[in-house]
């Protein structure tokens, strides 16, 4: 979530008037912060939000990057009158992107045409001209509904498939349809079929298929019915990732026949600081993931979860108390699907599983 308070730090910003029920200007997200922590620099760089994370991922192998972007990137745009929060970060700061290596982002969620549909064009636009792949979102639903592609090492390919449930908070209003802009956002119940369908002409031999997939409320660790009986027809169909996200805090993570299901990757970068609430959540505790994908059957090697707090809007290391936590937190969540989470000599996490274990979507 790279607009609002984040954008205003940066060396170019948008005008920072927002029309909240009870803020009118973005840089107060940046004083609410600033209480709660300390002085936050001014005019940074686009390396700057990502931290220690960067240094980090240098030291592993990752083929590829991928985030869920959870902002309109326009400078213009009208905001949505049907939403009471409006995130946008100025085009020139698609360089924090670049400067992580990012390959791709999914744009199937409920902040990207908080701009309206001008928004949305700007969006696509400037991804494009950064060389940043996307999917879940559009100029017609076409558009929208389209995998994004991309080369792996040594051939095949990393498809990505990005949807949006509207219990994520998308309004029906968003859906793109054959002649008007908007999001992938079908109805739960045409998922699985609309999954089986696309990937039995899509795939071939030596892909790596992920879903990305916005779905769920903001709080709480309840996994509803619906998105498990999702993730097992996803895995069914072919589907070798499901990167579940919404939520402002971890949730559960699980394995299902060997294939991976994150049901809430939390937000990796927000401007939550100086918000007050859900302290029980400890949302200031983000992970990264580091997922090592079969290349011969796309099940799971190994899952790596790298513990950061956000901080001053910086990632940075924790300290053994916080990574504790979230080993316990993580570990209780996953253990409700079969799996554990241990931490690592290096103070990460890494996810244990039974590869026989059962999955009951009830």
């Amino acid at each position: 979530m790279l607009g609002r308070g984040i954008d205003q730090i940066q060396l170019r910003s948008c005008d920072p008037r927002i029309f909240e029920s009870h803020v009118s200007s973005a840089q107060d997200y940046v004083t609410l912060a600033e209480r709660a922590s300390d002085a936050i620099p001014r005019g940074v760089g686009p390396r700057h939000v990502w931290g220690d994370l960067l240094a980090d991922l240098d030291t592993r192998d990752v083929d590829l990057r991928l985030v869920n972007l959870e902002t309109s990137i326009t400078s213009g745009g009208t905001p949505d009158p049907l939403k009471g929060i409006h995130y946008r970060m100025h085009p020139a700061n698609v360089a924090q992107l670049r400067a992580a290596g990012i390959d791709a982002a999914t744009l199937a969620n409920n902040h990207v045409l908080d701009w309206g549909r001008n928004g949305l064009a700007e969006t696509l636009d400037t991804l494009a001209a950064a060389g940043i792949a996307r999917a879940g979102a559009g100029r017609d639903a076409a558009e929208a509904f389209t995998p994004l592609s991309l080369g792996l090492p040594g051939g095949g390919r990393f498809l990505v498939l990005a949807l949006a449930l509207g219990d994520s908070g998308v309004p029906a209003s968003w859906a793109a349809r054959p002649d008007r802009p908007g999001v992938a956002r079908p109805e739960p119940e045409d998922v699985p079929d609309w999954l089986s369908t696309r990937l039995a002409t899509l795939r071939r031999v030596g892909d790596i298929v992920a879903l990305s997939i916005h779905w769920g409320d903001n709080w709480g660790y309840a996994i509803p019915p619906t998105h498990r009986a999702i993730a097992a027809a996803a895995v069914g169909a072919g589907v070798d990732l499901v990167f579940g996200h919404s939520s402002h805090h971890l949730r559960a993570v699980e394995v299902i026949d060997g294939h991976l299901v994150m049901y809430g990757a939390g937000d990796l970068v927000n401007d939550y600081e100086g918000i007050g609430g859900h302290r029980e959540f400890c949302p200031d505790l983000v992970l990264g993931y580091v997922a090592d994908i079969r290349r011969d059957n796309g099940r799971l090697v190994a899952l790596e979860m790298l513990p950061y707090r956000l901080r001053r809007f910086r990632l940075e290391r924790t300290d053994r108390e916080a990574v504790d936590w979230l080993a316990r937190r993580m570990d209780r969540e996953a253990g409700r699907f079969g799996g554990r989470v241990a931490q690592t000599p290096e103070a990460t996490l890494r996810l244990e599983w039974a590869e026989d274990a059962a999955h009951d979507p009830a």
